[in-house]
């Protein structure tokens, strides 16, 4: 069935499906990586294809920034049109000088002061966590093509700019021992354990908080190649 934001018939996406925040991402590794893709959403420009991988059907689509944007996405993913498997492969800030541009993190959980899950589903807990299996067939992926990853907490955060008031990223490292930022797994993970699928979250560190180094948004469209291949790599 067709919902108000994705267009797609039951069939038309795959079981899997990879999730960059970012539209031009997804379309980004669909003319990168996939063969014989198809557009199966174009609704408000978030980009949904469907291809194959070494044989293998798999799905792309973008999820939009923030926690409402991934729960809407990723709700109707599993609910609507018969998604297993959802991977966030996205872009991080680090909360540590031990982590440089380019490392590529594998949560092992996401911290949030959201009330996204307690509004969703009367969910208190701040704490949110991925798939077991799909988790360990990213790392197995990772480990196969030699690929280095670095596992830890997440921090999704629902707000990009703080005051300078309230915490920051010095108390979510040293209170909560988040290791980096981003907008969508805790979301995209409750939305998953409500609905018996899986999910896993990806991301490259874009920008590190501590030391000031970043890199463009052009850039993170198109030089995270090391995730995606663990991604693709791991749906196999």
């Amino acid at each position: 069935m067709t919902t108000p934001h994705n267009t797609a018939k039951v069939g038309e996406i795959a079981k899997t499906v990879l999730m960059p925040g970012d539209p031009l991402r997804a379309k980004y590794i669909a003319e990168t990586y996939l063969e014989n893709i198809t557009l199966f959403n174009s609704v408000r420009n978030m980009y949904g294809y469907t291809g194959t991988y070494k044989g293998k059907q798999i799905s792309v689509m973008g999820s939009g920034m923030g926690m409402a944007s991934m729960g809407i996405y990723s709700y109707e993913l599993y609910k609507f049109f018969d998604v297993e498997n959802i991977i966030r492969v996205g872009s991080a800030g680090a909360y540590t000088d031990k982590l440089n541009i380019h490392d590529i993190v594998l949560a092992d959980s996401a911290w949030s002061e959201s009330t996204f899950a307690k509004v969703q589903a009367g969910v208190e807990s701040d704490i949110q966590y991925p798939s077991e299996l799909l988790t360990q067939k990213i790392e197995e992926a990772a480990n196969r093509i030699n690929i280095p990853l670095v596992k830890g907490k997440v921090h999704s955060s629902d707000v990009f700019y703080h005051e300078s008031h309230v915490p920051n990223y010095v108390d979510f490292y040293n209170e909560h021992n988040c290791i980096c930022t981003e907008m969508e797994s805790f979301a995209l993970f409750h939305n998953a354990r409500i609905l018996e699928k899986n999910a896993a979250c990806l991301i490259t560190i874009g920008e590190n908080l501590v030391t000031k180094e970043e890199i463009s948004a052009e850039a993170k469209q198109t030089t995270f190649n090391n995730m995606m291949q663990i991604a693709l790599e791991a749906c196999l």
